[in-house]
């Protein structure tokens, strides 16, 4: 018994090595351009946290000294006048940090902080976000009825609820 090869096989071979080898290619384009999206948007993440980073310790920052002001304005020696003292240094120290620390650190420092005091941790996040939604609804409700332009026809009486103007029509008819 001998063995032959047939007529289309080794065509038949190196044309599956060649479509291998293509789609080996092509998984490596694939990979590459996969890490340079991921790269660019991990490069992008980072620049906006540095923004916000900065942003909030301008505003702390601001915090600080407004605090400072008001002490300065109370009585000297007076225990307001301390304790917006101490508050006021605490805020541009904790303003200081956050602009000089990494990110990476920061993140740390507060998961160590939250596994040590999860109790305090709580709290004060429930107190951020219960300041958050307040600074939020003050900022919408200021938004939510355009101002009245001195070109604007609209009276209070125009401006009335649908259900008020027909009480008062259903009022009228004899």
């Amino acid at each position: 018994m001998s063995t032959q090869n047939k007529p289309g096989e080794p065509g038949k071979q190196s044309t599956a090595i060649a479509a291998k080898e293509k789609s080996a290619e092509l998984a490596g384009e694939a990979k590459a351009a996969a890490q340079s999206v991921a790269h660019d948007a991990a490069s992008a993440a980072s620049r906006q946290a540095e923004t916000a980073k900065g942003a909030a310790a301008d505003e702390l920052s601001g915090v600080a000294s407004a605090l400072r002001t008001a002490a300065e304005e109370m009585r000297s020696g007076s225990p307001q006048e301390r304790t917006l003292g101490q508050i006021a240094e605490g805020l541009a120290d904790a303003s200081e940090a956050i602009r000089n620390k990494d990110l990476g650190e920061m993140v740390h420092d507060v998961s160590a902080f939250a596994r040590k005091n999860p109790l305090v941790f709580l709290g004060g996040a429930a107190l951020v976000g219960f300041a958050a939604t307040r600074f939020a609804k003050a900022s919408g409700s200021a938004t939510a009825e355009p101002p009245m332009s001195a070109t604007s026809t609209a009276t209070p009486a125009t401006r009335a609820p649908l259900h008020a103007t027909r009480a008062s029509s259903e009022g009228e008819i004899s």
